[in-house]
């Protein structure tokens, strides 16, 4: 009897949070000649079906056979153009969560947009990392200000190729979209909490190591980052992603690794572990197995970077109206980030209706441990009913998601300034021209 996996798709307006209602989503198997039809509700959600997979002993070693089954997707609503998503990836025992952020305004009887969906690095064919120096040198501080602390972004721009191919173009990406994206790219989804974790906080490790050094944009480039496994992460835009990295992702984000001693987040180069080998490296197989022996996160990563590595949490959270509290949020609660919560979830909830509305007054209720519950399973997350760090920040990004467009058309007209980049050559000259300009 065929496992089976599952797949639950959610449509938005362009690159927003605002759902898009009554899409028509077609679903259709490689080898299989009947296709499944879906339609979104109010919350831009299809209901969540089962798709036959291969065996999950396929993701377990390297057995040369791909572990998931494929399938493509097709997404059409009247005002938008028509999304093509050719090779949605499915695990047995996990759900794929699909995205897909559909161009407004469009006659969808046009050319449609089409995503291809590349293999798993494990069981495809991609370029060895090239080794180099974890230790980089730090840019010069700008003006005479010491480096600040290692920040999150909101968002990272992702060159589509190598460093040095100028035909290709950049992705700006949102943090976490770009952590769950790398992930689910570059390990299996069936693995064990401890494996994705520790593989996790090497991906956050070596993405703000690139940001926090200035690596590229040192060397004159318009990226933070590329999406070549030679250089840097493999990265694909618009692909699924994995219910099992998600929840992982959201809980630990902010948290990287460190030297003791250091300043910056260590430069964690890994490799798979089969088809090469990289001593002082995480491998990737080698994770799996540890994890599988009831190692921790931490005791995994140490195996391979050593037993002088801290995991350290990033303070400042780049785009976040406010920061976490510093601890959880659930019945009784009293205060202004109980406030906060509630003012949030109810500016989205003209976008989500299905999230009741609370009384803005500061007492984490029961409408308030409702409208959390309802929210943390519209955006795939333990319905706790508790405002954790995890629920704290999404609550913020869609928040920001769905009011960013008010936002921006109330800045229109306003006097802005512009100032060019610098480089490190006249990064303390303060005769640099400025220029006013009206949004």
């Amino acid at each position: 009897m065929a496992e089976k996996g599952r797949l639950r798709i959610q449509c938005f307006k362009g690159d927003t949070y605002i759902p898009v209602e009554g899409t028509k989503i077609i679903v259709t198997s490689e080898g299989v000649t009947t296709e499944v039809q879906l339609t979104t509700d109010s919350m831009g959600e299809s209901e969540t079906i089962e798709l036959e997979t291969p065996p999950i002993e396929y993701s377990q070693s390297p057995v040369g056979k791909v572990p998931y089954s494929v399938h493509n997707i097709r997404v059409e609503r009247d005002g938008f153009q028509t999304l093509v998503i050719n090779g949605c990836q499915v695990f047995p025992e996990q759900v794929a969560l699909q995205a897909c952020n559909l161009t407004e305004g469009v006659n969808r009887m046009t050319r449609a947009d089409v995503i291809n969906i590349q293999s798993n690095v494990l069981n495809g064919e991609f370029p060895a990392k090239i080794p180099e120096n974890s230790d980089k040198p730090l840019p010069l501080p700008t003006g005479g200000v010491v480096l600040p602390q290692p920040v999150v972004p909101e968002y990272i721009i992702v060159h589509n190729g190598g460093p040095n191919d100028t035909t290709a173009g950049n992705f700006t990406v949102p943090y976490k979209d770009y952590i769950k994206n790398v992930a689910s790219c570059e390990i299996y989804a069936t693995w064990s909490d401890s494996t994705i974790r520790s593989n996790v906080y090497a991906i956050i490790s070596f993405t703000l190591n690139r940001i926090y050094t200035e690596w590229y944009r040192g060397k004159g480039k318009n990226f933070d980052i590329t999406n070549s496994t030679a250089y840097d992460h493999a990265f694909d835009y618009g692909r699924n992603i994995f219910d099992s990295i998600n929840v992982v992702v959201d809980d630990i984000f902010s948290t990287y690794i460190k030297r003791f001693g250091r300043k910056q987040p260590l430069l964690t180069q890994y490799c798979d572990g089969k088809n090469v080998s990289c001593p002082g490296w995480m491998t990737q197989w080698g994770s799996k197995y540890l994890g599988d022996q009831g190692k921790t996160p931490y005791e995994i990563l140490t195996s391979f970077y050593g037993n002088d590595i801290e995991l350290v949490t990033a303070t400042k959270v780049s785009g976040s109206p406010k920061s976490y509290p510093g601890y959880s949020l659930t019945l009784g609660s009293t205060g202004l980030e109980v406030r906060t919560v509630q003012e949030y979830l109810n500016r989205i909830s003209i976008n989500y209706p299905l999230i009741p509305k609370s009384a803005v007054d500061g007492i984490y209720g029961q409408r308030t441990r409702e409208a959390t519950t309802v929210f943390q399973g519209v955006f795939n997350m333990p319905k706790t009913g508790i405002v954790d760090f995890a629920t704290w920040y999404r609550i913020s990004d869609v928040y920001v998601g769905v009011t960013r467009i008010a936002e921006l058309r109330s800045s229109i007209g306003e006097q802005k300034i512009f100032i060019p980049p610098k480089s490190f050559v006249n990064a303390r000259d303060n005769n640099i021209p400025r220029f006013k300009y009206r949004q």
